[in-house]
Order: structure tokens, then sequence, then C-alpha cells
């Protein structure tokens, strides 16, 4: 007897009603001896928020005790731990794969001979070991396995192994970010604060620009408080949408794992993340969503910015404007520890090492110059002079402006260097200059913006002068050879001779002091040029400014949990793959979203929402970093940034951390290009189609089209296709991409072929998979369901006879009570499963009030009932 191919059910009976469902299938190789002891210990699982597993008993058996039992079946006595007393009994049965055993397993019946069997289901709370276990269950809980039984095309066996399971970061991303919203608020009111001194207009407008903030943290610091009060489930319920507080958290989300084991194959398994649609429904969609709300609120604001006599900056402007603040506030505290680190190093170390650190010096101090000459730095310093008290414009004056009665004007200052060049004096830069301090009686100087970032500059080339000629010391060249560089040409002019080791040290040691004050000077002025711009894009907003901010934060937030989930399962996935890490660090990865949302009433506002959401996650990027410890809390993943650019960090354990190549270990950012393509698919999109618009799912499929069509061009001009995975089928991606296109502009009803289509390309390309509807229920399950028979079918040998049991099966525990999607396969014809309508659009008893309306509600329900149907 081959007990290779045996699949083992246990079930275990308490003094009350059963209380134990598994079972354990035997690999083909796994060698079974007839002496072979199997000790069973069984567990209860505690239904709750947070389940937990209590110890029931335990017996134990030999395989030649079940050969030689009588039906191959043994009775089996379950003792507690100390084996003072019986608890239960346990019953083992031997089955075929393949087999069914009537009355004992949950099966779909298809006919009277045919039959697709539910192995066994379980609640277990854990990651099965072979999914990355310890790591997995750090970020992933609560998982619910269910194992199936079905027959291949050479009438085979194999078992497919579902699991869904909870993800940690469904709060823990939101919290975070509500905690950087809130930093980010608080330091922008400070820098409104160190504006200075301006005009009774515009102080005003400061103030009120300030309340609104203060407003927004209060908001955010209550909501932060309610969330940490929360305990049980680590996903928020689709009855929950509504709630306020819980407006940051995404809708269901789960992860959905799907493993096929087959005779004589590696396993293969596929991932997917389901998530609600990323949407504020506290907020609502009588007015759409984010993207008609931000196009009719950037209208408004363009006539708002004439009443308030503000520059009106279009957002492309305001995001630069908030990239230099951001640019600045990183750049400045890196150039000062550099210049610190280069004179230290100087008076104790070797050239060599001095010559690296200068070398990140000047990267650095060039990437700072380079973000500060843009033209609007230049112009916002003009118009925050023109906001001071005190201001007189040109038109003003019929001659040039005098100093204010009192005020002398110093002679410009300059110092010699050591090579005879000349840089303004210390005491013309004694001090970074405060925000008030620009020349409020005078006509601005345009040209003095160029000359004070310009200093930047030359004090740079003392200091790599002076470096220069430490090296001359160290390598005691009397003659060193000409060089092109602009250092050495300043150095070229010094009539003196050259000077001692101990006196470069001692001056490189005021040049790098010089550095330091020369870029705070810089970057103090920068700061509050583009915060004065930024104070007059807040200023020209509106309460429904306020609101849009507060939607957004909270859209972004759920997409970004979404996200952060499915990169975190895709790395875990792939640690072992050298293929998948080259192409992570080269070009990134694509995270492919699946929405099933009609366009019709609020779900176009939803869809709108989410476009936005999904868009705003180009400003994401990923940093793979090694935990302090293996502990759960340590590789719990974090976010740092602000609102136009986040870092999530994912920390990994010591050895899988060290296993990666150079490029990930350094801490190189790594991206990901979202891309979103929508069909809606239930009866208010055949209702859409036939008498309303679609414009808006034609506009983002095609969008994102080309967006994932750009991707794949780079993708292949970096990574060789090596580094792709393998499938059965072996249809060309750049044939599926080509077809992909003909669809997207193709007018044809509920298209879900593009779905098919982007989501098949998507797992050819090492993408990440999303699949949401309204609530992530119905819609969602049906779909994942179908692609997941699909992928049996074609990469497993799935028999197309048992196709449509399959499914069946498989659906008979997801499916819901709610919508019915529809949705419609080649090989399957229609599977959704026909209910009667239920609901109309409109109670009578309302309707029979008006004959008018009575007259609609007969034509709208017609049209229903059609749709339904037809």
């Amino acid at each position: 007897m081959d007990l290779s191919s045996c699949c083992w059910r246990l079930r275990c009976w308490g003094t009350r009603d059963p209380m134990f469902l598994t079972g354990v299938s035997f690999p083909p190789d796994w060698p079974v001896y007839s002496e072979t002891l199997i000790k069973l210990s069984v567990y209860g699982v505690n239904d709750g928020y947070q389940q937990t597993s209590n110890f029931l008993g335990s017996s134990s058996f030999s395989v030649a005790d079940f050969l030689q039992s009588k039906d191959q079946q043994l009775s089996l006595s379950l003792r507690t731990a100390d084996d003072s007393a019986t608890v239960g009994t346990v019953v083992v049965s031997r089955m075929k794969m393949g087999e069914i055993e009537d009355g004992e397993v949950d099966h779909i019946t298809a006919d009277m001979h045919q039959k697709c069997t539910l192995v066994y289901e379980s609640s277990h709370g854990r990651i099965n070991d072979k999914d990355n276990g310890p790591i997995m269950n750090a970020v992933f809980k609560n998982a619910v396995c269910k194992v199936y039984r079905f027959q291949t095309v050479d009438s085979k066996g194999m078992l497919v192994r579902e699991q869904m399971a909870e993800c940690t970061l469904s709060f823990s991303i939101p919290k975070q970010l509500i905690a950087l919203y809130i930093q980010e608020d608080t330091c922008r009111i400070q820098e409104l604060k160190d504006l200075g001194e301006l005009s009774p207009h515009w102080d005003n407008l400061r103030k009120d620009v300030i309340s609104r903030y203060d407003q927004i943290i209060k908001e955010y610091q209550d909501t932060l408080a309610e969330l940490e009060k929360l305990t049980g489930p680590l996903f928020k319920p689709s009855c929950s949408k509504g709630q306020k507080y819980l407006e940051f958290i995404p809708i269901n989300l789960h992860t959905q794992r799907m493993r096929v084991t087959c005779p004589r194959k590696t396993d293969s398994f596929y991932d997917v993340v389901t998530v609600g649609a990323p949407a504020a429904h506290s907020h609502g969609f009588k007015n759409g969503g984010l993207q008609k709300l931000l196009s009719k609120y950037e209208t408004e604001k363009k006539s708002f910015s004439t009443a308030y006599q503000c520059i009106y900056y279009p957002p492309e402007q305001a995001a630069k404007a908030r990239e230099i603040l951001c640019v600045v506030s990183q750049l400045q505290p890196h150039i000062s520890a550099l210049a610190d680190q280069l004179l230290q190093t100087a008076h104790q170390s070797p050239i060599q090492p001095l010559r690296d650190i200068l070398k990140s010096l000047e990267e650095k101090t060039e990437q700072f110059v380079h973000a500060l000459k843009d033209e609007l730095v230049k112009s916002a310093l003009l118009a925050l002079h023109a906001a001071r008290p005190g201001y007189i414009s040109k038109s003003q004056t019929s001659a040039p402006s005098s100093p204010h009665p009192g005020a002398t004007e110093e002679p410009h200052s300059v110092c010699n260097n050591v090579d005879g060049s000349q840089t303004p004096s210390k005491e013309s830069r004694a001090s970074p200059i405060r925000s008030d301090s620009i020349p409020h009686h005078k006509e601005y100087d345009e040209e003095e913006w160029d000359r004070v970032w310009a200093s930047v500059a030359k004090s740079l080339n003392c200091v790599i002068a002076l470096v220069d000629k430490l090296q001359e010391q160290d390598n005691n060249n009397l003659e060193p050879a000409p060089s092109h560089t602009l250092a050495d040409v300043i150095t070229s002019h010094n009539p003196d001779p050259p000077l001692t080791a101990a006196v470069c040290r001692d001056q490189l040691g005021v040049k790098v002091q010089s550095l330091k004050e020369c870029v705070a000077e810089v970057a103090e002025r920068a700061r509050c040029s583009v915060s004065f711009v930024l104070l007059q894009e807040a200023a020209c907003s509106t309460a429904q400014g306020l609101q849009l901010q507060q939607r957004r934060d909270a859209v972004f937030s759920q997409a970004l949990a979404a996200l952060a989930c499915g990169f975190v399962m895709r790395l875990y996935a792939g640690l072992e793959d050298k293929g998948f890490l080259r192409q992570l660090h080269a070009v990134g990865l694509v995270a492919q979203f699946e929405s099933l949302l009609s366009t019709y009433s609020e779900e176009i506002g939803m869809l709108e929402d989410m476009e936005v959401g999904i868009s705003d996650l180009h400003r994401v990027a990923f940093r793979i970093t090694e935990a302090a410890s293996e502990e759960a809390a340590s590789l719990q993943p974090t976010v740092s940034g602000r609102r136009d650019r986040y870092t999530v960090e994912v920390p990994l354990p010591h050895h899988a951390f060290q296993a990666l190549p150079d490029e990930l270990r350094q801490g190189k950012p790594l991206h990901v290009l979202p891309v979103l393509f929508n069909v809606g698919i239930n009866e208010q999109q055949t209702i859409a189609e036939r008498f309303g618009d679609i414009s808006l799912q034609e506009r983002i499929n095609q969008k994102n089209f080309e967006i994932l069509e750009g991707y794949y061009k780079s993708l292949t001009n970096t990574v060789p296709s090596e580094c792709l995975p393998c499938f059965q089928t072996q249809t060309d991606i750049k044939e599926l991409l080509d077809t992909l296109g003909q669809n997207v502009v193709t007018k044809k009803r509920k298209n879900v072929e593009i779905l098919w289509l982007a989501g098949m390309i998507c797992r050819r390309i090492n993408g990440i998979r999303f699949t949401s509807c309204k609530s992530a229920k119905d819609r969602t399950s049906m779909s994942v369901t179908l692609e997941q028979c699909s992928l049996l079918r074609d990469e497993h040998q799935l028999n197309k006879d048992y196709f449509v049991r399959a499914l069946d099966c498989m659906r008979s525990g997801r499916l819901a009570q709610g919508e019915v999607a529809q949705w419609d396969d080649p090989e399957v014809g229609s599977v959704a499963i026909n209910k009667p309508a239920s609901r109309h659009f409109y109670p009578i008893a309302l309707l029979l009030v008006s004959s008018h309306l009575l007259v609609v509600w007969l034509i709208l329900s017609l049209v229903f009932l059609l749709a339904k149907y037809q």
C-alpha cells in the first residue's frame, strides 16, 4: 500500500459539538515506514478579536497499527498533557487522493458523479512555515486557510491551498502618516511665524492660515488618539467605512495567497491584495470625488488670488516650492555635517579619506546650489520684500531711493584668500540673516540673491584649494603638475611661498566655517521665500481647500497602507529570486490596481478619489534596512517624510538582509509605479453605459496603459528577460501589451478583457496585484476566484470539465450577500449567481404621490430589469 498518496483527515469530538477539522497530505517522496510513530496534538481556537490556541489533548499511534486496523480507521483517546484524564476522541481515517468520503467532506455537487472536495479549513491565525513563516507572521496575522483537491487533465490530483490573512499595516501605516501630517503642519506654522514682520494685510492673512492649520492639527490629534484606543481585528470592515475616525484606514485590507501543489512539480503560488477602493466615504460624494473637486478648486483659487492680492501659483509651482523647502531641509544639515567631518579628518587622517569626504561635500553643495538657482526662489524673494511694511515700489519714486535716515551703507568688505583671491569678509556675513533683515527701506536689489548663493561656490573653492595644498604637503611635491581645476587656477595667482601643513589646517577651519555660514544664510533666505509662496497659496484657499487637503490625506493613507502591504508581501516572496531582486533595484516594480467600480452615482466619486490616491503613490519610495532584532516589533515597516515625498523602510532579519545585493543593502531608494485599470461590472454600470457617461473610465484606462507601456520599455532596456518569471502559456508580453492597447480604445460594454490582460501582464513582469471594488467583498471575491481558477486551468492543467465546479467550490465560502457581479469568460460563459431583483430604485408608496414620479419609476424599473436579465 502506497501511503504517499494518502490524505489524512482528523476529526475530534469532545463532550459537546465537533470542534476541530483539519487535514494533512503527504507529498509523493515522503518516506513512510510501518514503524513510524505519529503523535497528534489537538488545539482549540477561540474566536473573537484576539484568536488564541488552547491545548486540548494529545494521542499517538503507529502506522503499523493503522494498517492492521479494521477498515483502516482508528479511534484514539485524547488525553491531557499530564495523562490524567480523557477529554475526547480522535478518529483517524484514510482516503486516497481523489476519493470522496460521503457526508464527511464539504463539497459542491455538480452532478451525480463528479464533485470538488474541500480537504480542510482552519483559522489557526499563523502563516504556513513554507511561506517565510517567521518573517510573514510579524506583519500578516489571523490567517484563514482552505485546501482543495482538484482533478487535472491527466486525471491526477492537485492540492490548492488558499490562505487569507489580515495585515498589521492596515492601522500602523495610517497612524504613522497622521503623526507625520501633524508634524509637517506644525513645522509649516513655525515657518510662517519665521517670516518676520509683514504688512497688516499679509499679517492678517498669515494669522488666518495659521488658524486653519491649528484646526487640522487638532482634528488629526483627536483621530490619532481614537485609533490608539482600538483593539481587535486588524482590518476595517465595510460597515465602518463611514466612520469619521476611521477615514484613514483602508477597507477590508487582506492578502490572498493561492499555493498549488502538483505531483513531481515545484509548488507555485499566486498573490493578490484585496482592499476597498481608497475613497473618503466620511466626506460623501454628493459633489464628486477628488479629481473633480481639485479641478474646480484650482479654478476658484485664481479668482481668490485676485481678491486677496496674491500671486496665483499653479499646482506645479506650489509643488516646486514644497520640493525646494524639502531639499533645503535635507541638504543643509548634511552639508554642515560633511564640513565638520572634513575639518576633523584633516587633523587626524591621511589625505585619501579627506579626498573622499571632499568629493561628497562637493556633490551635496552642487545639489544645494542647483536647487536654489530656480527662478521661483528669486521671484518669491522679491514678492516677500514687497510684503514688508514700508515697501516703496519703483512706481512710487521718481528718483533712486535713499537710505533710511540714520542708516549707513558700509563698504563691501572683502578678505584675501590664501591664493590672493577675494571673498566677502566674515563681518559682512557675521551671521545668517534673519527673515526680517532684508532691507525694508529701499528698493530691493534683484541681483543680491545671485551674489548670495554664488558666495557658497566661492567658499567651496577656497576649501578645495586648501585641501590641494594639504595634498602637496602630504606628497612632499614642491612642483605639482598643472591642473585645470578652478581651485588650481585660483592658487596659481598666489605669490607667497608654500604654506606649512599646520597653517593650511588652521585656514581650512576658517574656510569651512565660512562655507557653513554661507550655506545657512542661503538656506534661510530660500526657506523664507518658498514659505511665502506657500502662504499665498494657502491664503487663496477657502474652507473647501481645507476639506480637500483632509480628503486627500485620508485617501492617500488608505492607498499607501495597501501599497505597503503588497510590497512587503512581494518582497518576502522574492527574497531568494535573484532576477526579481535585480529588477527591484534597477527599474522598480509595477503595482497594478484592478478596480471594479461603476461609473454611476456615488461610485463615480469613489473612482475619482481612487484615481488621485493611486496617482499620489508616485511620491513614495521604499528602502530595505536591517532589523535590530527578529522580534515582531522590529520587523514592522516605518514611514518618514512629508506630503511631497515619503519613504517606507522595510526591515529584514540579519540573515535575509545580508543575502541581498549590494544596491539593496546600501539603502538605494526603490520605486513602485502604480497603475489603475477600471471596468465596472455590476447592474449600475449597465445603466451608465446605456444612459450615462463612461469617459472617466476610458480616460483612466488610456492614461495608465501609456504608463504601463513606458515601464515595459524601460524594463526591457535594463533587465534581461531571464529575470522575469516563466509561465506555461508562452504569449509574448509585447503581444499582450498590444492587445491591451487595442482593448483600451475599443468601444465595448463591460470589457473585462482589459482587466484580464492587465493582470496577466502584471504577473509576467513581477508586479504587485491589487483588486478593489466598493468594499472588497462580492465583486472582488468573484474576480479573485475567477482569476485563480483561470490560473489553475492555464498553468496547472485543471480539467476544463471541472472549471465551473472548482469555481463554485471556491466561491461557496467567499460570496457574501449583496451585489451580483457579471463576469464573462470564454471558457465558462456567465458564471454569475442569478438572484431575483430584491430592490428597486424608489419605494412604490412614495412614487404614488405624483403621477410623474410614477412614470419615472416605471421606466427606471424596466431599464433595471432589462439590464438584469439580458
